[in-house]
Protein backbone atom coordinates (compact mmCIF):
# COMPACT_ATOMS: atom_id res chain seq x y z
CA UNK A 1 0.00 0.00 0.00
CA UNK A 2 1.37 3.42 -0.97
CA UNK A 3 1.76 6.27 1.54
CA UNK A 4 -1.09 8.15 -0.16
CA UNK A 5 -3.44 5.14 0.07
CA UNK A 6 -2.51 4.59 3.72
CA UNK A 7 -3.12 8.27 4.48
CA UNK A 8 -6.50 8.19 2.73
CA UNK A 9 -7.58 5.15 4.79
CA UNK A 10 -6.59 6.97 7.97
CA UNK A 11 -8.60 10.05 6.94
CA UNK A 12 -11.71 7.93 6.29
CA UNK A 13 -11.32 6.17 9.65
CA UNK A 14 -10.76 9.49 11.43
CA UNK A 15 -13.90 10.98 9.85
CA UNK A 16 -15.97 8.15 11.28
CA UNK A 17 -14.31 8.01 14.71
CA UNK A 18 -14.75 11.74 15.34
CA UNK A 19 -18.27 12.25 14.03
CA UNK A 20 -17.60 13.77 10.62
CA UNK A 21 -18.96 11.11 8.23
CA UNK A 22 -20.73 7.79 8.72
CA UNK A 23 -21.67 5.13 6.14
CA UNK A 24 -25.40 5.53 5.49
CA UNK A 25 -27.70 2.92 7.09
CA UNK A 26 -24.65 1.30 8.66
CA UNK A 27 -26.65 -0.94 11.00
CA UNK A 28 -28.04 -2.54 7.81
CA UNK A 29 -24.52 -2.92 6.35
CA UNK A 30 -24.71 0.43 4.57
CA UNK A 31 -25.75 1.56 1.11
CA UNK A 32 -23.10 1.76 -1.58
CA UNK A 33 -21.71 5.28 -2.20
CA UNK A 34 -24.13 6.98 0.21
CA UNK A 35 -22.91 8.70 3.38
CA UNK A 36 -24.33 10.59 6.35
CA UNK A 37 -22.66 13.64 7.87
CA UNK A 38 -22.25 13.33 11.62
CA UNK A 39 -22.37 16.04 14.27
CA UNK A 40 -19.02 17.58 13.35
CA UNK A 41 -19.41 16.91 9.64
CA UNK A 42 -22.76 18.70 9.55
CA UNK A 43 -21.22 21.76 11.20
CA UNK A 44 -18.24 21.83 8.83
CA UNK A 45 -20.54 21.35 5.83
CA UNK A 46 -22.80 24.21 6.94
CA UNK A 47 -19.78 26.46 7.48
CA UNK A 48 -18.54 25.76 3.93
CA UNK A 49 -22.02 26.57 2.59
CA UNK A 50 -22.11 29.78 4.59
CA UNK A 51 -18.66 30.84 3.35
CA UNK A 52 -19.67 30.19 -0.28
CA UNK A 53 -23.09 31.85 0.08
CA UNK A 54 -21.70 34.98 1.66
CA UNK A 55 -18.90 35.18 -0.93
CA UNK A 56 -21.38 34.81 -3.78
CA UNK A 57 -24.59 36.47 -2.66
CA UNK A 58 -23.86 38.77 0.27
CA UNK A 59 -20.63 40.23 -1.13
CA UNK A 60 -21.93 40.67 -4.71
CA UNK A 61 -24.67 43.22 -5.19
CA UNK A 62 -25.68 41.73 -8.55
CA UNK A 63 -26.05 38.07 -7.41
CA UNK A 64 -29.16 36.73 -5.67
CA UNK A 65 -30.07 33.35 -4.22
CA UNK A 66 -32.60 30.69 -5.14
CA UNK A 67 -33.83 27.38 -3.73
CA UNK A 68 -35.55 25.43 -6.51
CA UNK A 69 -37.41 22.16 -5.99
CA UNK A 70 -35.68 18.84 -6.61
CA UNK A 71 -38.58 17.55 -8.73
CA UNK A 72 -39.09 19.39 -12.02
CA UNK A 73 -41.29 18.95 -15.09
CA UNK A 74 -39.82 16.04 -17.10
CA UNK A 75 -39.57 18.19 -20.25
CA UNK A 76 -36.93 20.26 -18.44
CA UNK A 77 -34.56 17.30 -18.78
CA UNK A 78 -35.49 16.76 -22.42
CA UNK A 79 -34.69 20.42 -23.18
CA UNK A 80 -31.41 20.33 -21.23
CA UNK A 81 -30.19 17.28 -23.14
CA UNK A 82 -30.07 15.01 -20.09
CA UNK A 83 -32.67 12.53 -21.38
CA UNK A 84 -30.76 11.94 -24.61
CA UNK A 85 -27.16 12.78 -23.75
CA UNK A 86 -26.58 12.30 -20.01
CA UNK A 87 -24.80 9.00 -20.43
CA UNK A 88 -21.52 7.48 -19.34
CA UNK A 89 -19.70 4.86 -21.42
CA UNK A 90 -19.88 1.62 -19.44
CA UNK A 91 -17.47 -1.32 -19.75
CA UNK A 92 -17.19 -4.57 -17.73
CA UNK A 93 -14.23 -6.80 -17.10
CA UNK A 94 -15.35 -10.38 -17.75
CA UNK A 95 -12.95 -11.89 -15.21
CA UNK A 96 -13.43 -9.63 -12.17
CA UNK A 97 -17.09 -8.84 -13.03
CA UNK A 98 -16.22 -5.23 -12.10
CA UNK A 99 -17.82 -2.32 -13.96
CA UNK A 100 -15.92 0.78 -15.08
CA UNK A 101 -16.38 4.00 -16.98
CA UNK A 102 -14.46 3.60 -20.23
CA UNK A 103 -13.49 7.28 -20.30
CA UNK A 104 -12.15 7.14 -16.72
CA UNK A 105 -9.94 4.16 -17.58
CA UNK A 106 -8.42 6.15 -20.45
CA UNK A 107 -8.14 9.34 -18.36
CA UNK A 108 -6.36 7.37 -15.61
CA UNK A 109 -3.91 6.06 -18.21
CA UNK A 110 -3.25 9.64 -19.37
CA UNK A 111 -2.80 10.70 -15.72
CA UNK A 112 -0.07 8.07 -15.30
CA UNK A 113 1.78 9.50 -18.31
CA UNK A 114 1.40 13.01 -16.84
CA UNK A 115 2.74 11.70 -13.54
CA UNK A 116 5.84 10.37 -15.33
CA UNK A 117 6.39 13.82 -16.83
CA UNK A 118 5.99 15.48 -13.42
CA UNK A 119 8.54 13.09 -11.88
CA UNK A 120 11.07 13.85 -14.63
CA UNK A 121 10.58 17.59 -14.09
CA UNK A 122 10.89 17.24 -10.29
CA UNK A 123 14.10 15.21 -10.57
CA UNK A 124 15.62 17.75 -12.95
CA UNK A 125 14.58 20.66 -10.73
CA UNK A 126 16.42 19.09 -7.77
CA UNK A 127 19.46 18.35 -9.91
CA UNK A 128 19.84 21.83 -11.45
CA UNK A 129 18.52 23.97 -8.55
CA UNK A 130 18.02 27.68 -9.16
CA UNK A 131 19.34 27.50 -12.73
CA UNK A 132 16.56 25.09 -13.77
CA UNK A 133 14.48 26.24 -16.76
CA UNK A 134 11.33 24.12 -16.59
CA UNK A 135 9.86 25.36 -19.87
CA UNK A 136 13.07 24.57 -21.78
CA UNK A 137 13.37 21.18 -20.07
CA UNK A 138 9.81 20.21 -21.08
CA UNK A 139 10.53 21.23 -24.67
CA UNK A 140 13.84 19.39 -25.02
CA UNK A 141 13.92 16.34 -22.72
CA UNK A 142 13.38 13.20 -24.86
CA UNK A 143 11.44 11.24 -22.20
CA UNK A 144 9.14 14.18 -21.44
CA UNK A 145 8.59 14.79 -25.15
CA UNK A 146 7.85 11.09 -25.78
CA UNK A 147 5.18 11.00 -23.06
CA UNK A 148 3.68 14.27 -24.24
CA UNK A 149 3.45 12.82 -27.75
CA UNK A 150 1.69 9.73 -26.35
CA UNK A 151 -0.85 11.94 -24.56
CA UNK A 152 -1.41 14.00 -27.71
CA UNK A 153 -1.97 10.86 -29.81
CA UNK A 154 -4.43 9.42 -27.26
CA UNK A 155 -6.43 12.67 -27.06
CA UNK A 156 -6.52 12.89 -30.85
CA UNK A 157 -8.68 9.75 -30.82
CA UNK A 158 -10.21 9.95 -27.35
CA UNK A 159 -11.80 13.41 -27.62
CA UNK A 160 -13.74 12.86 -30.88
CA UNK A 161 -14.78 9.37 -29.72
CA UNK A 162 -16.35 10.90 -26.60
CA UNK A 163 -17.90 13.85 -28.45
CA UNK A 164 -19.44 11.65 -31.16
CA UNK A 165 -20.38 8.69 -28.97
CA UNK A 166 -18.11 6.30 -30.90
CA UNK A 167 -18.17 3.45 -28.39
CA UNK A 168 -16.24 0.99 -30.59
CA UNK A 169 -13.36 3.48 -30.81
CA UNK A 170 -13.25 3.77 -27.00
CA UNK A 171 -12.95 -0.01 -26.64
CA UNK A 172 -10.32 -0.17 -29.38
CA UNK A 173 -8.30 2.52 -27.58
CA UNK A 174 -8.53 0.64 -24.26
CA UNK A 175 -7.26 -2.53 -25.95
CA UNK A 176 -4.46 -0.77 -27.85
CA UNK A 177 -3.25 0.99 -24.70
CA UNK A 178 -3.30 -2.41 -22.97
CA UNK A 179 -5.33 -1.04 -20.07
CA UNK A 180 -5.93 -3.80 -17.54
CA UNK A 181 -8.63 -4.20 -14.91
CA UNK A 182 -7.22 -2.90 -11.58
CA UNK A 183 -8.78 -5.88 -9.78
CA UNK A 184 -8.15 -8.91 -12.03
CA UNK A 185 -5.22 -7.53 -14.02
CA UNK A 186 -6.79 -8.94 -17.19
CA UNK A 187 -7.73 -7.19 -20.43
CA UNK A 188 -10.82 -9.30 -21.03
CA UNK A 189 -13.32 -6.48 -21.68
CA UNK A 190 -16.95 -6.38 -22.82
CA UNK A 191 -18.11 -3.94 -25.48
CA UNK A 192 -18.66 -0.33 -24.34
CA UNK A 193 -22.31 0.69 -23.94
CA UNK A 194 -24.12 3.84 -22.85
CA UNK A 195 -25.67 4.12 -19.38
CA UNK A 196 -28.05 6.98 -18.44
CA UNK A 197 -27.21 8.43 -15.04
CA UNK A 198 -30.59 9.88 -14.05
CA UNK A 199 -32.72 8.34 -11.30
CA UNK A 200 -36.35 8.13 -12.42
CA UNK A 201 -39.50 7.84 -10.34
CA UNK A 202 -43.29 8.04 -10.64
CA UNK A 203 -45.34 11.01 -9.47
CA UNK A 204 -48.98 10.37 -8.66
CA UNK A 205 -50.77 7.06 -8.15
CA UNK A 206 -50.89 4.39 -10.84
CA UNK A 207 -54.70 4.52 -10.86
CA UNK A 208 -54.89 8.15 -11.99
CA UNK A 209 -52.03 7.91 -14.46
CA UNK A 210 -48.67 8.42 -12.78
CA UNK A 211 -46.18 10.54 -14.70
CA UNK A 212 -42.45 9.95 -15.07
CA UNK A 213 -40.23 12.33 -13.09
CA UNK A 214 -36.51 12.46 -12.39
CA UNK A 215 -34.39 13.25 -9.37
CA UNK A 216 -32.40 16.20 -10.67
CA UNK A 217 -28.86 15.33 -11.81
CA UNK A 218 -27.76 18.98 -11.36
CA UNK A 219 -29.10 22.14 -9.75
CA UNK A 220 -28.43 24.47 -12.71
CA UNK A 221 -31.70 23.80 -14.56
CA UNK A 222 -33.74 25.04 -11.58
CA UNK A 223 -31.95 28.37 -12.03
CA UNK A 224 -32.53 28.53 -15.79
CA UNK A 225 -36.28 27.86 -15.62
CA UNK A 226 -36.58 30.58 -12.94
CA UNK A 227 -34.36 33.09 -14.75
CA UNK A 228 -37.27 35.27 -15.92
CA UNK A 229 -39.07 35.14 -12.55
CA UNK A 230 -35.96 36.36 -10.73
CA UNK A 231 -35.05 38.96 -13.36
CA UNK A 232 -38.49 40.55 -13.35
CA UNK A 233 -39.30 40.38 -9.63
CA UNK A 234 -35.79 41.48 -8.68
CA UNK A 235 -35.68 44.18 -11.41
CA UNK A 236 -32.24 42.86 -12.30
CA UNK A 237 -30.12 44.31 -15.09
CA UNK A 238 -27.46 42.33 -16.94
CA UNK A 239 -24.97 41.23 -15.87
CA UNK A 240 -26.43 39.47 -12.83
CA UNK A 241 -26.19 36.05 -11.23
CA UNK A 242 -28.41 33.50 -9.50
CA UNK A 243 -26.81 31.22 -6.88
CA UNK A 244 -28.13 28.00 -5.41
CA UNK A 245 -27.02 25.25 -3.03
CA UNK A 246 -28.83 21.95 -3.34
CA UNK A 247 -28.88 18.18 -3.63
CA UNK A 248 -28.36 16.39 -6.92
CA UNK A 249 -28.53 12.70 -7.77
CA UNK A 250 -26.62 10.56 -10.27
CA UNK A 251 -26.73 6.80 -10.67
CA UNK A 252 -22.96 6.60 -11.03
CA UNK A 253 -21.52 3.48 -12.64
CA UNK A 254 -18.47 3.64 -10.43
CA UNK A 255 -19.09 5.57 -7.24
CA UNK A 256 -15.76 5.55 -5.41
CA UNK A 257 -13.11 7.33 -3.41
CA UNK A 258 -15.24 7.92 -0.31
CA UNK A 259 -17.35 11.09 -0.71
CA UNK A 260 -15.58 12.20 -3.90
CA UNK A 261 -18.08 10.47 -6.18
CA UNK A 262 -21.47 9.68 -4.64
CA UNK A 263 -24.96 8.95 -5.88
CA UNK A 264 -26.47 11.67 -3.69
CA UNK A 265 -24.39 14.82 -3.39
CA UNK A 266 -24.63 18.57 -2.98
CA UNK A 267 -23.69 21.33 -5.41
CA UNK A 268 -23.03 25.05 -4.98
CA UNK A 269 -23.73 26.65 -8.34
CA UNK A 270 -23.97 30.17 -9.69
CA UNK A 271 -25.23 31.06 -13.16
CA UNK A 272 -24.10 34.51 -14.30
CA UNK A 273 -26.20 36.04 -17.10
CA UNK A 274 -24.36 38.34 -19.51
CA UNK A 275 -24.75 40.12 -22.82
CA UNK A 276 -23.67 37.92 -25.79
CA UNK A 277 -20.10 38.79 -26.71
CA UNK A 278 -19.14 39.58 -23.10
CA UNK A 279 -18.92 35.97 -21.93
CA UNK A 280 -15.14 35.74 -22.46
CA UNK A 281 -14.30 38.59 -20.05
CA UNK A 282 -16.70 37.26 -17.39
CA UNK A 283 -15.37 33.73 -17.87
CA UNK A 284 -11.85 35.02 -17.14
CA UNK A 285 -13.16 37.08 -14.19
CA UNK A 286 -14.83 34.10 -12.54
CA UNK A 287 -11.80 31.84 -13.11
CA UNK A 288 -9.68 34.27 -11.07
CA UNK A 289 -12.38 35.04 -8.52
CA UNK A 290 -13.05 31.37 -7.75
CA UNK A 291 -9.35 30.57 -7.33
CA UNK A 292 -9.09 33.49 -4.88
CA UNK A 293 -11.96 31.97 -2.90
CA UNK A 294 -10.11 28.66 -2.52
CA UNK A 295 -6.79 30.26 -1.63
CA UNK A 296 -8.39 32.54 1.00
CA UNK A 297 -8.77 29.42 3.17
CA UNK A 298 -5.00 29.28 3.56
CA UNK A 299 -4.49 26.06 1.58
CA UNK A 300 -1.23 26.33 -0.42
CA UNK A 301 -1.45 27.25 -4.12
CA UNK A 302 0.47 24.12 -5.13
CA UNK A 303 -2.48 22.00 -3.92
CA UNK A 304 -4.52 23.40 -6.82
CA UNK A 305 -4.08 23.37 -10.56
CA UNK A 306 -6.05 24.61 -13.56
CA UNK A 307 -7.12 22.07 -16.17
CA UNK A 308 -8.35 23.39 -19.51
CA UNK A 309 -10.91 21.08 -21.13
CA UNK A 310 -9.91 19.19 -24.26
CA UNK A 311 -13.43 17.91 -24.78
CA UNK A 312 -16.26 20.36 -24.17
CA UNK A 313 -19.77 19.52 -23.02
CA UNK A 314 -22.51 20.04 -25.60
CA UNK A 315 -23.55 23.32 -23.96
CA UNK A 316 -20.12 24.96 -23.56
CA UNK A 317 -17.77 27.04 -25.71
CA UNK A 318 -15.14 27.43 -22.94
CA UNK A 319 -14.54 25.31 -19.86
CA UNK A 320 -11.92 24.90 -17.16
CA UNK A 321 -11.62 22.83 -14.00
CA UNK A 322 -10.01 23.83 -10.74
CA UNK A 323 -8.40 20.60 -9.55
CA UNK A 324 -7.27 19.73 -6.02
CA UNK A 325 -4.49 17.36 -5.01
CA UNK A 326 -6.54 14.75 -3.14
CA UNK A 327 -4.80 11.74 -1.54
CA UNK A 328 -5.61 9.88 -4.78
CA UNK A 329 -4.25 12.60 -7.09
CA UNK A 330 -5.40 15.80 -8.76
CA UNK A 331 -9.15 15.70 -9.43
CA UNK A 332 -11.83 18.26 -10.23
CA UNK A 333 -13.27 20.25 -7.35
CA UNK A 334 -14.91 23.08 -9.33
CA UNK A 335 -15.81 23.82 -12.94
CA UNK A 336 -16.15 27.20 -14.63
CA UNK A 337 -18.05 26.99 -17.91
CA UNK A 338 -19.21 29.41 -20.57
CA UNK A 339 -22.57 27.81 -21.41
CA UNK A 340 -23.47 30.28 -24.23
CA UNK A 341 -27.26 30.64 -24.67
CA UNK A 342 -27.75 26.89 -24.91
CA UNK A 343 -29.87 26.41 -21.78
CA UNK A 344 -32.16 29.43 -22.01
CA UNK A 345 -32.46 28.92 -25.77
CA UNK A 346 -33.44 25.27 -25.32
CA UNK A 347 -36.02 26.06 -22.62
CA UNK A 348 -37.45 28.86 -24.76
CA UNK A 349 -37.86 26.40 -27.63
CA UNK A 350 -39.34 23.52 -25.60
CA UNK A 351 -41.64 25.65 -23.40
CA UNK A 352 -42.79 28.09 -26.09
CA UNK A 353 -42.20 30.95 -23.58
CA UNK A 354 -39.94 33.89 -24.38
CA UNK A 355 -36.89 33.92 -22.12
CA UNK A 356 -35.35 37.05 -23.56
CA UNK A 357 -33.94 40.15 -21.94
CA UNK A 358 -34.67 43.66 -23.19
CA UNK A 359 -31.44 45.60 -23.00
CA UNK A 360 -32.16 49.34 -22.49
CA UNK A 361 -28.58 50.21 -23.49
CA UNK A 362 -28.72 48.54 -26.91
CA UNK A 363 -32.52 48.81 -27.29
CA UNK A 364 -32.79 45.16 -28.34
CA UNK A 365 -34.05 41.85 -26.96
CA UNK A 366 -31.88 38.74 -26.82
CA UNK A 367 -31.36 35.45 -24.99
CA UNK A 368 -28.55 36.08 -22.45
CA UNK A 369 -25.34 34.05 -22.42
CA UNK A 370 -24.36 32.31 -19.18
CA UNK A 371 -21.08 31.80 -17.32
CA UNK A 372 -21.37 29.09 -14.69
CA UNK A 373 -19.37 28.33 -11.57
CA UNK A 374 -20.17 24.88 -10.19
CA UNK A 375 -18.45 23.48 -7.11
CA UNK A 376 -19.06 20.18 -5.35
CA UNK A 377 -19.81 20.76 -1.67
CA UNK A 378 -18.84 17.19 -0.71
CA UNK A 379 -15.62 17.42 -2.72
CA UNK A 380 -14.77 20.72 -1.04
CA UNK A 381 -15.42 19.05 2.33
CA UNK A 382 -13.10 16.17 1.35
CA UNK A 383 -10.40 18.59 0.15
CA UNK A 384 -10.49 20.49 3.45
CA UNK A 385 -10.36 17.41 5.70
CA UNK A 386 -7.70 15.76 3.48
CA UNK A 387 -5.44 18.78 3.75
CA UNK A 388 -6.26 19.28 7.44
CA UNK A 389 -5.45 15.75 8.66
CA UNK A 390 -2.00 15.93 10.29
CA UNK A 391 -0.03 13.45 12.39
CA UNK A 392 2.53 15.21 14.59
CA UNK A 393 5.32 13.99 16.83
CA UNK A 394 5.75 16.40 19.74
CA UNK A 395 8.91 17.45 21.58
CA UNK A 396 8.09 15.24 24.57
CA UNK A 397 7.96 12.19 22.28
CA UNK A 398 4.16 11.90 22.31
CA UNK A 399 2.02 12.06 19.17
CA UNK A 400 -1.16 13.84 18.26
CA UNK A 401 -3.57 13.86 15.32
CA UNK A 402 -4.74 17.38 14.60
CA UNK A 403 -7.24 18.62 12.03
CA UNK A 404 -5.81 21.92 10.77
CA UNK A 405 -9.20 23.03 9.44
CA UNK A 406 -9.32 26.74 8.55
CA UNK A 407 -10.57 28.32 11.82
CA UNK A 408 -13.47 30.08 10.08
CA UNK A 409 -14.82 26.69 8.94
CA UNK A 410 -14.03 24.61 12.04
CA UNK A 411 -17.09 22.72 13.41
CA UNK A 412 -16.40 23.96 16.96
CA UNK A 413 -14.75 27.35 17.38
CA UNK A 414 -14.15 27.35 21.13
CA UNK A 415 -13.88 24.60 23.74
CA UNK A 416 -14.47 25.75 27.34
CA UNK A 417 -12.46 23.53 29.69
CA UNK A 418 -12.43 23.93 33.51
CA UNK A 419 -9.10 22.60 34.78
CA UNK A 420 -10.80 20.72 37.62
CA UNK A 421 -14.33 19.54 38.23
CA UNK A 422 -14.50 21.31 41.63
CA UNK A 423 -13.66 24.50 43.55
CA UNK A 424 -16.14 26.62 41.55
CA UNK A 425 -14.29 26.12 38.24
CA UNK A 426 -17.21 24.33 36.49
CA UNK A 427 -19.56 27.16 37.52
CA UNK A 428 -17.14 29.76 36.11
CA UNK A 429 -16.78 27.66 32.97
CA UNK A 430 -20.54 27.49 32.49
CA UNK A 431 -20.82 31.24 32.97
CA UNK A 432 -18.22 31.82 30.19
CA UNK A 433 -19.79 29.17 27.93
CA UNK A 434 -23.25 30.73 28.26
CA UNK A 435 -21.89 34.11 27.11
CA UNK A 436 -19.91 32.75 24.16
CA UNK A 437 -22.50 30.33 22.78
CA UNK A 438 -24.56 33.13 21.18
CA UNK A 439 -21.66 34.13 18.91
CA UNK A 440 -19.74 30.86 18.42
CA UNK A 441 -20.40 27.16 18.25
CA UNK A 442 -18.80 26.06 21.54
CA UNK A 443 -18.27 22.86 23.49
CA UNK A 444 -18.10 22.54 27.26
CA UNK A 445 -16.09 19.62 28.63
CA UNK A 446 -14.92 18.87 32.18
CA UNK A 447 -14.13 15.11 32.07
CA UNK A 448 -10.60 13.63 31.91
CA UNK A 449 -7.21 15.27 32.29
CA UNK A 450 -6.78 18.57 30.47
CA UNK A 451 -4.20 17.03 28.09
CA UNK A 452 -6.66 14.40 26.89
CA UNK A 453 -9.31 17.04 26.37
CA UNK A 454 -6.88 19.10 24.27
CA UNK A 455 -6.21 16.04 22.10
CA UNK A 456 -9.92 15.42 21.53
CA UNK A 457 -10.41 19.04 20.47
CA UNK A 458 -7.33 18.86 18.20
CA UNK A 459 -8.84 15.78 16.54
CA UNK A 460 -12.03 17.63 15.54
CA UNK A 461 -10.19 20.81 14.57
CA UNK A 462 -11.25 23.20 17.36
CA UNK A 463 -8.98 26.25 16.89
CA UNK A 464 -9.23 27.65 20.45
CA UNK A 465 -9.47 26.08 23.90
CA UNK A 466 -10.29 28.24 26.90
CA UNK A 467 -8.99 26.81 30.19
CA UNK A 468 -10.43 28.02 33.51
CA UNK A 469 -8.21 27.62 36.58
CA UNK A 470 -8.08 29.04 40.13
CA UNK A 471 -6.53 32.27 38.88
CA UNK A 472 -9.65 32.78 36.75
CA UNK A 473 -11.71 33.12 39.93
CA UNK A 474 -9.30 35.70 41.31
CA UNK A 475 -8.77 38.07 38.38
CA UNK A 476 -11.30 36.99 35.71
CA UNK A 477 -8.65 35.83 33.22
CA UNK A 478 -8.34 32.54 31.34
CA UNK A 479 -5.76 30.69 29.26
CA UNK A 480 -6.44 30.60 25.51
CA UNK A 481 -4.67 27.77 23.64
CA UNK A 482 -4.20 27.92 19.87
CA UNK A 483 -4.65 24.57 18.09
CA UNK A 484 -1.87 24.56 15.48
CA UNK A 485 0.99 26.05 17.50
CA UNK A 486 -0.31 24.87 20.91
CA UNK A 487 0.81 28.27 22.23
CA UNK A 488 -1.01 29.54 25.33
CA UNK A 489 -1.57 33.07 26.59
CA UNK A 490 -3.45 34.70 29.43
CA UNK A 491 -6.34 36.98 28.44
CA UNK A 492 -9.25 38.68 30.24
CA UNK A 493 -12.60 36.88 29.99
CA UNK A 494 -14.26 39.92 28.41
CA UNK A 495 -11.76 39.81 25.51
CA UNK A 496 -12.34 36.18 24.46
CA UNK A 497 -15.07 36.98 21.95
CA UNK A 498 -13.25 39.86 20.24
CA UNK A 499 -9.92 37.97 20.03
CA UNK A 500 -11.50 34.84 18.53
CA UNK A 501 -13.71 36.85 16.16
CA UNK A 502 -10.68 38.65 14.77
CA UNK A 503 -8.67 35.47 14.32
CA UNK A 504 -11.36 33.52 12.48
CA UNK A 505 -12.43 36.35 10.18
CA UNK A 506 -12.04 35.51 6.49
CA UNK A 507 -12.82 39.00 5.22
CA UNK A 508 -10.06 40.82 3.30
CA UNK A 509 -7.94 43.09 5.53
Amino acid sequence: MSKAEDRFKKIIAHCKEYGFIFPSSEIYDGLSAVYDYGQNGAELKNNIKDYWWKSMVQYHENIVGLDAAIFMHPTVWKASGHVDAFNDPLIDNKDSKKRYRADVLIEDHIAKLEEKITKEVSKAAKRFGDSFDEKMFRQTNPRVQANMEKIRAINERFVPAMENGQLDDLKALILELEIACPVSGSRNWTDVRQFNLMFSSQMGSASDGASLVYLRPETAQGIFVNYLNVQKTGRKKLPFGIAQIGKAFRNEIVARQFIFRMREFEQMEMQFFVRPGQEKEWYEYWKEERMRWHLALGIPREMFRIHEHDKLAHYANMAVDIEFDFPFGFKEIEGIHSRTDFDLGAHQKFSGKKLQYFDPETNESYVPYVVETSIGLDRTFLAIVSHAYTEEKLEDGSERVVMNIPPALAPVKIAVLPLLKKDGLPEKGREIFDKLKYDFHCQYEDKDAIGRRYRRQDAIGTPYCITIDHESLENNTVTIRERDSMQQERIPVDQIASIVSKRIDLRPA
